[in-house]
């Protein structure tokens, strides 16, 4: 397939005064491989994903143009003299790391190989590309944060969401027992419809929780369900720091406070946030305590910033790939959209509106 010598991709842009981000189409040149271990991939598809300036700014990484969109599948078209993984006409999926130069959201993108996995020949593009970091997150959460095994309780915040729903479908597979939180009528019917991939008609969540209308105690339901002994492992989307009348309007009323979490934790449990800038006070570490308690911070960009874990890093993606040929991970995606559209889905993206995973179909 021919290439135009200049294709268009979109970049994020922000002005000196850090107001409101917008998002840009420009020209780039359709490089060739100049680097030893770059793979030059026609992308098929590329999943969009909250873009963290603040993040990019604290780690140096910040920059007029920030190229967007890092969930790519795509087919290789040339590779460098050094690569040994791959050739010309491989299906492949990554994630594009954080300081890549490069966006996703262009016909052909330029991609260091370990970055990269193969993609199983029956997975589709779209679900390839909409499910490598989902998957990723959810691996990092369940199995390296908080050592998932059978028998555990998980409870998974919002399970409704796309991380959500693939952090519950794992959780299910390794053995445990998953209770979930909606924020939604439609949210808990889509809940209490998931079943495993074969063999059963049970459902994958032992309950789920609608906490749509404010007046459900989670701690209380949770200590309910699991007899009082408590929750072994909990997947937050985010908490609440302080009281209702306290807490900033920009906090969704629906979060669960940070007590009710520590409340509703097993002797020896974990607790996995997304919250990064939790607050913790004496008398919540000395709960902790008392329980034997772990509080882990789930940011899954830590394993590209150290090399050391590049070898368990790409096994986690082949994994992910290989449960998503295998069924047993179902991805929570929108429709497609085509890249022209793609400036407006990334502006949803970006305003946290979106329920389903946004993927860009080439």
């Amino acid at each position: 397939m021919l290439f135009q010598d200049t294709m268009k991709a979109l970049y994020c842009q922000q002005n000196s005064a850090g107001e409101e981000i917008a998002f840009v189409f420009q020209e780039r040149e359709n490089l060739p491989v100049t680097r030893d271990n770059d793979v030059k991939i026609q992308v098929k598809a590329c999943a969009l994903s909250w873009t963290d300036i603040k993040l990019l700014s604290e780690l140096k990484m910040k920059k007029e143009f920030l190229p967007v969109g890092r969930e790519i599948a795509g087919v290789v078209l040339e590779v460098g003299s050094k690569v040994s993984f791959f050739q010309p006409d491989d299906e492949v999926v990554g994630i594009l790391p954080l300081d890549s130069e490069e966006s996703g959201l262009c016909e052909v993108a330029l991609v260091h190989e370990h970055y990269l996995v193969h993609k199983p020949e029956k997975v589709p593009w779209v679900e390839a590309a909409g499910t490598i970091r989902d998957g990723l997150r959810a691996y990092t959460a369940l199995h390296y944060l908080s050592h998932v095994s059978p028998g555990k309780t998980v409870l998974v915040m919002d399970g409704a969401s796309p991380f959500g729903t693939i952090a519950i479908q794992l959780a299910q597979h390794r053995g445990a027992k998953v209770i979930s939180t909606a924020y939604s009528l439609e949210d808990k019917q889509y809940l209490e419809r998931l079943r495993p991939p074969v063999g059963t008609r049970q459902p994958l969540i032992a309950r789920v929780i609608d906490v749509s209308n404010g007046k459900i105690d989670v701690a209380e339901s949770c200590l309910e369900e699991t007899g009082g002994l408590g929750v072994d492992i909990v997947l937050d989307a985010g908490v609440r720091l302080y009281s209702k009348e306290d807490e900033s309007t920009l906090k969704p009323q629906l979060l669960p406070h940070k007590h009710d979490i520590i409340t509703l934790l097993s002797v020896g449990g974990h607790w996995v946030t997304i919250e990064k800038n939790l607050q913790l006070d004496p008398p919540d570490s000395h709960c902790l305590f008392l329980k034997g308690a772990t509080v882990s911070f789930l940011n899954d960009e830590v394993w590209n910033l150290s090399n050391v874990q590049q070898g368990k890093y790409l096994c986690i993606l082949e994994d992910v790939m290989e449960k998503l040929s295998n069924s047993i991970f179902r991805p929570q995606l929108d429709e497609p959209v085509p890249l022209y559209e793609a400036k407006v889905s990334m502006e949803i993206v970006q305003k946290n509106q979106a329920r389903k995973r946004q993927v860009i179909q080439f």
